[in-house]
């Protein structure tokens, strides 16, 4: 939040911990470059945390950009009046990436990891019950395929299930 709610950007959250929405857009009075708007989702998972980002309002940026355009093709000197414009363009053209900064460096001050959770990282031998690293072909343990035993992602939201499953935990699809 901290890192939003400064300059011309304004964040809010909506939800509770266990899914939350952080709604970052510039303030409708700003004084330089184009409006812009972006929510990110974070949803608590049984193995993790999952964060999705929208699609960003572009068209208040375009329309700066449009009008920082026009006003040096009439006159080239107007651009030294719209360098703040230009400059707070760019940065809202980059709202995805800080978005993504700021996840990653809140991650790594957390000692959290992208890695898949002890529970999707292994895969039980239905023979003889060891635990054996996702992709390997046959059991550690006893040599028995493991093929269909392997986790698999919902066609609809990419979330990894088991091809036991008949319902993604993530989107509640049928899969």
């Amino acid at each position: 939040m901290a890192e939003f709610n400064r300059g011309n950007l304004h964040a809010q959250v909506l939800g509770n911990k266990e899914k939350m929405a952080v709604q970052i857009a510039t303030h409708a009075g700003a004084m330089s470059g184009g409006q812009t708007a972006l929510t990110v989702t974070i949803q608590k998972f049984e193995d993790g945390v999952m964060v999705e980002l929208g699609q960003q309002a572009w068209l208040g940026v375009a329309a700066s950009l449009g009008r920082t355009a026009i006003s040096a093709l009439r006159n080239p000197f107007s651009l030294l009046g719209r360098l703040d414009d230009l400059a707070q363009d760019i940065e809202n053209i980059q709202l995805g990436e800080r978005v993504w900064t700021v996840i990653n460096r809140a991650v790594a001050a957390l000692g959290a990891s992208h890695a898949l959770s002890e529970r999707l990282a292994r895969v039980a031998c239905e023979f003889c019950g060891t635990g054996n690293p996702v992709g390997e072909g046959s059991c550690i343990a006893c040599g028995a395929p493991l093929g269909e035993y392997h986790p698999t992602t919902c066609s609809n939201c990419g979330f990894v299930v088991y091809t036991k499953e008949t319902s993604c935990p993530n989107c509640h699809k049928a899969l």
